[in-house]
């Protein structure tokens, strides 16, 4: 199944090999690269199978490879008993082609039966040692299905932009929930505190059985790739989204 953007912005394609789940949650190439760091580990502590992926057309893009294995950028990964579809994106998405992506990906859970979104993200704004939590920006109905309890405390000000700014948008005028988890990261790549702190809201809020413990010594692991990663989103600097969020 798939679904493409208009000719005259990027032409992206996701193909998905079974039915999804009605949860998506999904990390990409953004601040910290803390997003990416959960949502990868999230794939490789739960032993996730790769079900699809999303292909583009019309955007400069990376083919990421191990032991001389390529594979997509960005990989949609599940499993048969665990009602959890896990989006990893490692291809770098300038803002001016978020909302050209974003759709992509709505038109794509709409019309699968995801009814939630929960993206993982980092951003830089500055914090004391008190503020190194997880905060939320969420629409209404993924507020009450989720976060009744205010285990994760909402994030005060601000606003979106790119990617994320379109999806949260979507979920307002539709039925989709949509929720941004944020937590503050660092200069570091990847900040793996930052990364934590995102795995375990997940876990607070899905109970699917993740452990951060071992996530350190899996950063550790991909740290060379991700700081090559984060070199090149450096060289496009000027593309990056303005998250811009106060406590």
């Amino acid at each position: 199944m798939s679904t493409s953007g208009s000719q005259s912005t990027p032409d992206f394609t996701i193909t998905h090999e079974t039915e999804p789940s009605e949860t998506l949650l999904a990390g990409f190439s953004s601040f910290g690269l803390a997003g990416l760091t959960a949502a990868d580990y999230i794939v490789d502590h739960l032993e996730l199978e790769k079900r699809g992926h999303l292909s583009v057309d019309g955007l400069p893009t990376v083919t990421p490879f191990e032991d001389g294995r390529p594979r997509h950028h960005t990989r949609l990964f599940s499993r048969d008993d665990l009602d959890v579809t896990v989006l990893v994106g490692e291809l770098f998405v300038p803002v001016g082609v978020g909302r050209a992506f974003a759709d992509a990906v709505l038109d794509w859970t709409e019309s699968n039966g995801v009814r939630e979104i929960a993206v993982l993200s980092g951003v830089p704004i500055p914090h004391g040692p008190e503020e190194h939590r997880t905060f939320y920006i969420a629409t209404d109905d993924y507020r009450e299905s989720r976060l009744a309890d205010g285990s994760v405390p909402a994030m005060g000000r601000g606003f979106l932009d790119g990617t994320n700014a379109a999806l949260i948008e979507r979920g307002l005028d539709s039925p989709l929930g949509v929720c941004t988890f944020v937590t503050p990261v660092h200069a570091q790549v990847p900040d793996i505190q930052a990364s934590i702190r995102l795995v375990e809201t997940v876990e607070d809020v899905y109970g699917i059985g993740i452990d951060a413990g071992p996530l350190e010594a899996f950063a550790a692991e991909v740290e060379q790739y991700y700081a090559e990663l984060a070199e090149r989103m450096q060289e496009r600097d000027d593309e990056l989204p303005e998250d811009r969020m106060y406590m």
